[in-house]
């Protein structure tokens, strides 16, 4: 397998890029959030890792009982989410999903 690799020149450091890839991932999820549902963060804190440095550790529920289709709803709980567990060393990230809750 034949494998290239392709640089581009960016007019911004990699500390820049990676203050506004972080930006543009929280104004994401707060665009997909609305009455209750989109992305809830349960936690957002510093992480140290060994292999990767410094890097933050976030939890997230995504809810998505408005985004199913009618006749799921009806028959599912109205609370269900995904949660998202994500260790980000940048460039690294580690992530984890457990399919599916439906709650009480």
């Amino acid at each position: 397998m034949l494998m290239k690799e392709f640089r581009v020149c960016m007019p911004l450091t990699v500390e820049e890029y990676n203050i506004g890839q972080l930006y543009m991932i929280a104004k994401h999820s707060h665009e997909q959030s609305e009455k209750g549902e989109g992305v809830e963060v349960i936690k957002n804190e510093p992480h140290e890792d060994p292999k990767h440095g410094t890097g933050r550790y976030t939890e997230k529920r995504i809810h998505l009982s408005n985004r199913l289709p009618s006749w799921v709803r009806a028959v599912i709980p109205r609370i269900f989410y995904i949660t998202e567990k994500a260790w980000n060393y940048y460039p690294y990230t580690v992530t984890g999903h457990v399919p599916f809750y439906l709650g009480s």
